[in-house]
């Protein structure tokens, strides 16, 4: 009657073995580490970096416990573990001086990390230990609200500009370009003249929509945005933004930091053992500059490091195809740039085209009129430095818009665009949220947090054994199972646990346990109704599953609301509840119904149940 099938069971030892094999990283601690990422746009971290920091700290004399090449994040990197922080210490000397040529301009950022010591056989089964929030491990939380309306009237102007520029360039009379909120506005005298213009638009700017109104002398075309084209831009504009802000925060020299999107136009940015607030600030707000220059054909291509520089020209080392010699003057600055995207050329090869506004359209025609088959560079400059991005051969005379091409991969092509974009931020943000937490008040609140949901814990299973004896004993081992498969289910999602989530693990173990009061007390009643202790134990689960389902939907159902419209720390609350109702239901009945089973379910002439007192009202 009382007896689960085979398969059942089977079920809940995967599920036992799955909580005990991704819980066990979160018990390993963690080793001294470096790492090793790009400090430049230009340089990439890639596995040959692997073998080079190999083989520095052997010639080094510093043995370290592993090497691993990490690319899972935005910024790839190298990291090495050591087994203590001594070696640490001096591995990171070693490194700096040897991977940097150039103290005053290093290619290479070395920050001091922390490894989970989880084994090997471990790691090959993707378990790895969860994340600790910042008001767990200390550091500087920044929630940044990114304006899309500027990235937007940024578009719009450059395609206004693109426009003026193409009727021109045709020779197509226009009575004025007017721009009106999020519409660009085309005046004509004359219907011949408005259907010229729409052909040659359509076929020019395909992100744009054109509709004809007006009557007589008075035609207008109203030009948008798709609505495909505004939301790449809005898009573009936030992922800009946070492909900047992630290699201004390398500078910092944080092991791990958080720089991630939250809802449509916010970028949460979280700096693990930053204190230094201001710093901070200054790195995330300073600004990039892009400048377009022609290469100075004077200087023999090979001979740039020995040759002399001519008066008016500068030697630039770093970057692709340096050293190259360019001219000062730049032809454009990146202000003219409207946007940058892969494509593919007519050859179907990868390359990058480039949208440039209406003055920018008139001096790069200007400047590449007469310089067919000459070079021209793209030079990113940040903090008064110049590094070059590309050097390509001009093949025809350029205007608003023009491809780079031999681009190689549409890898490099991607790359090329985003730091084309990436030069500056797309659009200013500004600060609505911040926290700085002290590594000390982090311990302390690990600490707390951890004597809390220990301490609760210990009450609850106390009062439960107490007061229902061995089905109370069953509950509270449902209970551990439920923390068990709740930080395994955290670990494997790779979650970062704040003093929020926390709190969450706390109300699921509550909701866990009144799920099991449920059952215990039906079971009582069942008995009291004179049933016989099988039928009790059968009947008691099956009833009460009802209201259980009940109360954990609705609770559910709160949660998910919070986890859709809440940020920041509640989103980390929803997760972690949201999670915990799950893995209650599962161990509170589930589970908890397959070891009364297994206790009670092949006694036959089973005459008494050990659910504590069962009261009955007196007869009369």
């Amino acid at each position: 009657m009382n007896r689960y099938p085979v398969w059942k069971y089977v079920i809940i030892v995967v599920a036992l073995l799955f909580g005990v094999l991704y819980t066990l990283p979160n018990f390993f601690g963690e080793s001294p580490a470096v790492q090793i990422s790009s400090a430049k746009s230009t340089v990439k971290v890639e596995n040959s970096v692997t073998e080079r920091v190999q083989q520095i700290l052997q010639q080094g004399n510093l043995a370290p416990e592993s090497i691993a090449f990490d690319n899972s994040s935005a910024q790839a990197s190298v990291r090495a573990r050591f087994s203590s922080t001594d070696i640490q210490f001096k591995a990171k000397a070693l490194l700096e001086k040897e991977l940097n040529t150039d103290p005053t301009d290093p290619t290479y950022i070395v920050a001091f990390n922390l490894l989970p010591n989880t084994p090997q056989w471990l790691q090959s089964l993707h378990a790895y230990p969860m994340f600790l929030g910042l008001d767990l491990r200390g550091g500087v939380h920044f929630l940044m609200q990114v304006d899309v309306k500027a990235v937007l009237n940024k578009r719009l102007q450059g395609m206004q500009s693109s426009v003026r520029s193409l009727l021109r360039d045709k020779n197509i009379r226009h009575a004025g370009i007017n721009r009106s909120g999020d519409t660009i506005e085309i005046l004509f005298r004359d219907q011949d003249t408005r259907n010229k213009a729409k052909d040659l638009l359509a076929g020019q700017l395909s992100e744009m929509a054109l509709q004809e109104t007006g009557s007589g002398e008075d035609l207008k075309l109203i030009g948008t945005l798709r609505p495909e084209a505004l939301k790449q831009t809005q898009e573009d504009g936030v992922k800009q933004n946070i492909s900047t802000l992630s290699k201004r925060v390398n500078e910092l020299g944080v092991a791990e930091p958080l720089i991630q999107r939250q809802g449509a136009d916010r970028i949460v940015v979280q700096l693990p053992g930053v204190q230094d607030v201001s710093r901070a600030k200054d790195i995330i707000g300073r600004t990039a500059t892009l400048e377009v220059r022609m290469v100075d054909e004077t200087v023999t291509r090979g001979t740039e490091s020995t040759a002399a520089v001519p008066f008016g020209s500068e030697l630039f080392k770093i970057g692709k195809n340096a050293p190259v010699v360019l001219y000062k003057d730049p032809i454009i600055t990146g202000d003219y740039i409207s946007n940058a995207s892969a494509s593919f050329d007519q050859n179907h090869q990868p390359a990058v085209s480039i949208d440039l506004n209406g003055d920018g359209g008139r001096k790069m025609r200007d400047a590449t009129r007469d310089k067919i088959g000459k070079g021209m560079a793209i030079v990113l400059f940040e903090k008064g430095k110049g590094e070059v991005l590309t050097v390509a051969t001009i093949r025809d005379e350029l205007g608003s818009r023009f491809q780079i091409t031999g681009m190689g991969s549409a890898e490099d092509a991607s790359d090329l665009a985003l730091l084309l974009r990436a030069g500056s931020l797309a659009a200013p943000m500004e600060i609505i949220e911040e926290r700085t937490i002290g590594p000390q008040l982090g311990a302390d609140n690990i600490r707390k947090g951890f004597d809390a949901t220990l301490y609760g814990f210990a009450a609850m299973a106390i009062f439960m054994i107490v007061y229902y004896q061995l089905f109370g004993l069953f509950s509270a081992l449902a209970l551990s199972v439920n923390v068990l498969l709740l930080i395994a289910v955290l670990s494997t999602l790779q979650a970062t646990l704040t003093l929020p989530g926390i709190a969450a693990i706390a109300l699921a173990l509550g909701m866990a346990i009144d799920s099991n009061v449920l059952i215990n007390e039906r079971i009582r009643e069942e008995l009291r109704a004179g049933n016989s202790p099988q039928a009790a134990i059968a009947m008691g689960f099956d009833r009460a599953w009802a209201t259980i389902l009940d109360s954990n939907v609705t609770t559910l159902i709160a949660g998910l609301a919070l986890l859709i419209f809440g940020s920041g720390a509640i989103r980390g609350f929803a997760v972690v509840h949201c999670l915990g109702i799950l893995t209650s239901m599962f161990s509170a009945v589930f589970f908890s119904r397959g070891i009364v089973n297994l206790w009670y379910g092949r006694k036959k002439k089973l005459t008494k149940l050990a659910i504590g007192q069962i009261w009955k009202p007196d007869s009369k």
